[in-house]
């Protein structure tokens, strides 16, 4: 099977694989090459898979699966991968608390936009 795991701004996998094992809202399932083809909305967790290299694994927000003939589809915001669970938990945690920060941020300058705007649209008015 070929795993293609893509996020809005690149391609993070695209290779051969010989297993996945992802989880839906109804639970964890895994696919082999001779798997159905089906269509699975992924929650947030994470996706295993095997290939030559050995097990991996991939951290990944909620998205969407397809299985379509010998090629597996994973489309999401946001995927860390890591052959290590515990290196993938910790780099989920700074992943996470970076873009935490980043949002706050941004929600920071919004606001001040939004109240920058409010005004001038006020002034206008008069």
């Amino acid at each position: 099977m070929r795993l293609k795991v893509i996020l809005p701004m690149k391609v993070l996998i695209d290779q051969e694989v010989t297993k996945v094992v992802a989880e839906a809202e109804d639970g964890s399932f895994g696919m082999l090459p001779k798997h159905i083809d089906f269509v699975a909305a992924l929650v947030p967790g994470i996706v295993s898979f095997e290939s030559d290299n050995g097990e991996e694994f991939l951290a990944i927000d909620e998205g969407i699966l397809v299985k379509c003939a010998s090629d597996v589809m994973i489309s999401t915001r946001k995927a860390v991968r890591s052959k290590d669970l515990g290196e993938l938990k910790k780099t989920v945690e700074y992943e996470f608390k970076t873009l935490d920060e980043r949002e706050k941020k941004t929600r920071s300058i919004l606001a001040k936009l939004e109240v920058d705007f409010t005004k001038r649209f006020l002034k206008m008015r008069e």
